[in-house]
């Protein structure tokens, strides 16, 4: 379980704590935000969570693959902006807009895997779409902190991304990091080859 997942905990009420941390051959399903990188100050590329845990890598097979790519391509492509600051406790991420097309693909997703429940079901509500820029501060400096850092990057602000691709990546447990599995593309009918980029986001 990330720190920014833990905060996210604390502010939405947990129901259940079991299953944490990140387990081994835990999987996720995101969207990578490239343009948000040079903004994120939490130590992993920026980001929105699709479904964090999908279906343990054990689990995954071709028939899977194929499944995952029929439902992206269902799903057009879309464009989202970032133009506003939110907080949880300890956190401070960018709200997307809309956030209709990623609750879609959440959707669609635990429509066929009811299994796969989002953040394994602790949080009610369920957590909103969210990037995340900054997660590391402790409870008596994360308020200044956080005011400074979103007067400095205001001015970036707003931003967009086009959303062609959703990413699928995978852990080998607590501090191992995350790697690249399959990238599926939205609105087609193709999945690119397995890869391993070692560069995906430590926590999803």
């Amino acid at each position: 379980m990330s720190t920014e997942t833990r905060e996210h905990a604390e502010e939405a009420g947990a129901t259940d704590s079991h299953g944490w941390p990140d387990l081994p051959g835990d999987t996720a399903l995101t969207i990578r935000v490239p343009e948000a990188n040079p903004l994120v100050r939490a130590g992993f590329p920026a980001h929105v969570t699709v479904l964090y845990p999908f279906l343990n890598e054990s689990r995954l097979t071709p028939s899977t693959h194929a499944d995952l790519t029929g439902l992206f391509a269902a799903h057009p492509a879309f464009t989202l902006t970032f133009d506003e600051f939110r907080r949880y406790p300890g956190v401070l991420y960018l709200a997307p807009t809309p956030e209709t097309p990623v609750r879609a693909l959440t959707r669609s997703l635990t429509t066929r895997w009811p299994e796969a429940l989002p953040y394994r079901g602790i949080f009610t509500p369920p957590l909103a779409p969210h990037l995340t820029l900054a997660n590391d501060e402790g409870p008596d400096t994360c308020e200044a902190a956080y005011d400074a850092l979103q007067s400095q990057l205001a001015p970036c602000l707003p931003l967009t991304s086009h959303v062609t691709t959703v990413h699928l990546i995978v852990t080998d447990g607590p501090g191992k990091g995350w790697r690249d599995l399959r990238t599926y593309r939205l609105g087609a009918g193709r999945v690119s080859p397995p890869r391993d980029t070692g560069g995906g986001p430590k926590r999803p």
